[in-house]
């Protein structure tokens, strides 16, 4: 079994069970405007009561509406790490690592290794999705799985100037309301990973959060090729 070895980027965290969102827009600066950048990591149930989770990590998240949107660096691997004890240490993985236009999923495996590096796992196949462009093509498997690579709007939303203004002391005033706010990022877009999954694949979580509610402890690492 071929494996390829690839160093760490970032880390980003959620918990699956309730949506969650962690988000550190553009200021990675080894990272920026590339598609190792994470944006956002969002881990729910699709809908209430659902038997599935669903894992989005929006990437490469500079990119104001005048300006056109990246690709997917094929050195990267975007990793999603799956903790089922409540150690905080991940027990199954998802990895996702784009090819010829195409964006091929491994996993919900045990990783060869824990922490800091990490291996493409191509011996756990778990589907590919051709990488869409300006029409959504999605791919869903026989383990009924569904799929999805390419870009999206930004769904952050973000008075990046005004925020800006505040902490460089231009605003006296402070931050504007919800309704005199205005999202910055209105139309740009995200390169966007997106995986629907049975929580059958992923195994069974003993994790419970502030709200007694049972788990999945979730983040997300971007893998840059040595």
């Amino acid at each position: 079994m071929k494996r390829t070895k690839i160093y760490l980027g970032l880390v980003f965290a959620a918990i699956a069970g309730i949506i969650l969102v962690a988000a550190d827009h553009i200021d990675a600066p080894t990272s920026r405007g590339t598609s190792a950048d994470v944006a956002d990591f969002y881990a729910f149930e699709p809908t209430l009561g659902s038997d599935n989770t669903t894992f989005v990590v929006d990437l490469q998240s500079n990119v104001l509406p005048d300006l056109a949107y990246g690709t997917f660096d094929e050195n990267v691997l975007t990793e999603i790490n799956i903790d089922l004890d409540g150690d905080l240490v991940e027990d199954v993985i998802i990895q996702a690592i784009p090819r010829n236009g195409r964006m091929y999923f491994f996993g919900p495996v045990a990783p060869s290794q824990t922490g800091l590096n990490s291996q493409v796992m191509v011996g756990s196949p778990l589907g590919d999705v051709e990488i869409s462009g300006s029409t959504a093509t999605t791919e869903t498997t026989n383990s009924g799985v569904q799929l999805f690579a390419g870009p999206r709007q930004d769904a952050f939303f973000f008075d990046f100037f005004q925020f800006n203004a505040v902490i460089g002391g231009m605003a006296p005033g402070g931050f504007k309301t919800a309704d005199e706010a205005e999202d910055t990022f209105d139309g740009a877009n995200t390169m966007s990973i997106a995986v629907e999954i049975p929580n059958s694949m992923l195994g069974t979580p003993n994790s419970q959060n502030a709200l007694g509610v049972t788990v999945y402890k979730t983040w997300v690492t971007t893998n840059v090729k040595q």
